[in-house]
């Protein structure tokens, strides 16, 4: 597989069966003064709007397992279709993951 120009992460899709955790040295902050959560990396952060803060606490928190297990809760809290959560929750993973917020 080739890997992203930035990080050299390969480009492979996460799937539910997979772990993933903030990468090193990625921190969730939030900006009070601005009302923003973020991902803070080295030299570079990122705003999350609402779902993916969601997404990226429901599968990164301390009691979470599989992404599986995150798409249960998320398809659960929002009452949406799981087969549209899911889709959305792999595709916002594989995208931090290849940005190297997440590690898998």
């Amino acid at each position: 597989m080739t890997g992203s120009a930035d990080t050299g992460v390969p480009v492979t899709g996460i799937a539910e069966t997979d772990r993933v955790r903030l990468a090193p040295g990625v921190m969730l902050r939030h900006d009070r003064l601005r009302g923003q959560w973020m991902l803070m990396a080295p030299e570079r952060l990122l705003v999350l709007d609402e779902l993916a803060l969601a997404v990226v606490r429901a599968s990164t928190g301390a009691e979470t397992g599989e992404v599986a297990a995150a798409i249960d809760r998320l398809a659960a809290e929002y009452d949406a279709p799981r087969e549209e959560i899911a889709a959305d929750v792999l595709e916002l993973l594989t995208d931090l993951r290849n940005k190297g917020y997440l590690v898998t």
